[in-house]
């Protein structure tokens, strides 16, 4: 009888991540989670290294091998108007240091062919005001993405996915907000969690190192003053 395969996945209490970790669960896949909120495997901050290290020892120490590794949690505490230079920093260690850690202890376990998504957003690529330190994290996620593919070539593949706006909420949209997006709708966990299982695929095995827009095709319809409806208001743009 086959081994089960072994997923890990940061910040899997809520949200996409919690919609990833139930979709490895229903395919047979054991999960191993980390989260500053409560689940059912380890309950530790991603900021603090020693809490990683003991997140990644849990792993080996109980399955000796790691399948896929989903780089999944990040927050943000502003930008330049109100973010300070700790909170700055600490949104960093979450996005982008821990990720690096994690895959890095890890690495030597990775049951190959292995998989590495991480889950970067369409704001490594566009704004708005004060985001600074949500932004700076996805973008050095995805740049962080094709690094660890060259280095981990031949040992896993490293993809991320950037997705645009996913309601977690269930909430029903309707309107503009739904329409301003090429396909008519908000976007879904499970559209987020279908990239992933693609990426983490073997019929996916010649996809590396690459960024997967999921976003319903908003970051592809140009838009200027006049242009679908949309008029630019110099009176709503935040002063400094």
């Amino acid at each position: 009888m086959d081994k089960p395969k072994i997923a890990v996945v940061t910040g899997g209490a809520q949200g996409i991540g919690k919609a990833i970790c139930d979709a490895f669960v229903a395919q047979g896949t054991v999960v191993c989670t980390i989260d500053v909120l409560d689940n059912n495997y380890f309950v530790g901050d991603l900021a603090d290294k020693k809490m990683l290290r003991m997140f990644a020892d849990k792993v080996i120490a109980e399955h000796g091998r790691v399948d896929f590794l989903i780089n999944n949690a990040c927050f943000s505490r502003g930008g330049l108007n109100n973010c300070s230079y700790a909170d700055f920093n600490y949104v960093l260690r979450v996005g982008v240091a821990a990720p690096f850690l994690l895959t890095q202890l890890l690495m030597k376990h990775f049951n190959t062919p292995a998989s590495v998504v991480n889950i970067s957003s369409t704001r490594h690529l566009m704004s708005q005001a004060n985001t600074e330190s949500y932004t700076a994290a996805k973008g050095g996620i995805t740049a962080l993405t094709h690094a660890m593919a060259v280095t981990l070539a031949g040992i896993a593949r490293v993809n991320s996915i950037s997705p645009g706006w996913i309601d977690t909420t269930g909430k029903q949209f309707e309107g503009s907000d739904a329409s301003q997006h090429l396909v008519g709708r908000v976007g879904v966990p499970a559209d987020i969690v279908h990239a992933v299982m693609f990426l983490c695929d073997q019929k996916g095995s010649f996809i590396t190192g690459q960024n997967l827009t999921v976003d319903g095709g908003m970051t592809k319809l140009m838009i200027y003053h006049d242009d679908c409806g949309w008029t630019y208001n110099e009176s709503l743009r935040q002063p400094l």
